[in-house]
């Protein structure tokens, strides 16, 4: 057993949560798999050691160890959302064309953050969403995403498109907000 394992397994215990074999397997899974595994991959992975562990055991069991704080999750781009052990104060970039992941550290959008609470006094949540966009890799190869390519008129030119157009912006726009040191 990790390190890692056992801190994980001895939280739950400190929570006076039961550790169960499906716990046990989900969270062996989530340390080997490693971040950014689709709930379906770690029921695979599960499955293949732990044939009694059923997939809808999994589906429960991570929303267990979500509501725990013991794993997160976050939606990359439009696909499933991705599981991690939780910890490690980082944001994650999705390159939307080839699925690349960065990690990007907190402190980064901390300027974001602080500007859009003093300005609408909105508390920002990054935690749930990766921010998409493209990676330094497909910019340099100029490959682009259908979904993403501006089109004329500056919209994309993929399957987004919404159905009602949105009021006007009466207000400051990022731009306005967020200005460079």
């Amino acid at each position: 057993m990790t390190g890692r394992l056992a801190s994980l397994l001895e939280l739950l215990r400190e929570n006076r949560v039961r550790v169960t074999v499906a716990r046990r397997a989900i969270l062996e899974s989530l340390v080997e798999l490693g971040p950014h595994v689709t709930a379906e991959e770690l029921a695979g992975h599960v499955q293949a050691r732990y044939p009694e562990v059923h997939e809808s055991t999994v589906y429960r069991t991570l929303d267990r160890l979500t509501s725990l704080g013991v794993v997160e999750h976050v939606h990359l781009g439009h696909g499933r959302a991705v599981f991690h052990v939780a910890g490690g104060d980082h944001q994650h970039l999705h390159c939307d064309v080839c699925g690349t992941v960065v990690e990007a550290p907190d402190e980064l959008f901390a300027g974001v953050v602080q500007a859009v609470d003093e300005r609408y006094g909105f508390e920002l949540d990054l935690d749930h969403f990766a921010l998409g966009g493209r990676c330094r890799e497909c910019r340099a190869a100029g490959r682009h995403h259908r979904g993403n390519r501006p089109a004329a008129g500056g919209r994309p030119a993929g399957p987004y498109q919404p159905s009602v157009p949105g009021p006007p912006l009466n207000g400051p726009t990022i731009p306005d907000v967020i200005q460079p040191p």
